[in-house]
């Protein structure tokens, strides 16, 4: 079993270097070979998403998972998969279309399981070990989610109101 770290939408570039060199960190612990650049690629994710924001999650995904296809045919792998289902927070039944597509695409099986049943787990081991637990998904659409900052609404989410008279959005 090989790892493949390949995140081209992670932002700002020091989020993108604290979750490398974590996995890194974690890799060599366990012995785990990992695929992966140094190159920093947020240019062509960001070529993919803009203007369609709404569905970034379907191009980062595709992005993503169309790379690790390459990746894992190329080297002759019985299949891929992605550490994406593991997550609570990401769009499933999406990842596991686009996976599929990419699949026939690419001519390698995707290898799907639901490995959110190991969460719980997973969250008590990292929080054990010490390990960067990242706070959103990478891209700079959820870190503006994740932080409130998304225009017209406040930090809950909530459209803002403004609290001072001279305020002009």
């Amino acid at each position: 079993m090989y790892g493949l770290f390949y995140n081209p939408n992670i932002h700002p570039y020091l989020e993108y270097r604290r979750r490398l060199d974590a996995l890194t960190s974690y890799a060599d612990q366990e012995g785990l070979t990992i695929i992966g650049e140094d190159a920093y690629s947020l240019d062509l994710f960001l070529r993919q998403v803009v203007f369609r924001e709404e569905e970034r999650c379907r191009y980062c995904y595709l992005l993503r998972l169309s790379h690790a296809a390459r990746i894992a045919k190329k080297g002759r792998f019985d299949a891929f998969t992605t550490t994406l289902l593991y997550s609570r927070y990401q769009k499933h039944d999406l990842i596991r279309e686009i996976a599929l597509d990419v699949a026939v695409t690419q001519g390698i099986p995707f290898f799907y399981r639901d490995f959110r049943v190991g969460w719980s787990e997973g969250v008590r081991v990292s929080k054990e070990i010490g390990m960067y637990r990242q706070p959103y998904c990478g891209c700079i659409y959820s870190e503006r989610d994740r932080y409130g900052c998304n225009p017209g609404k406040e930090a809950d989410g909530k459209p803002y109101r403004s609290r001072d008279r001279n305020f002009d959005r």
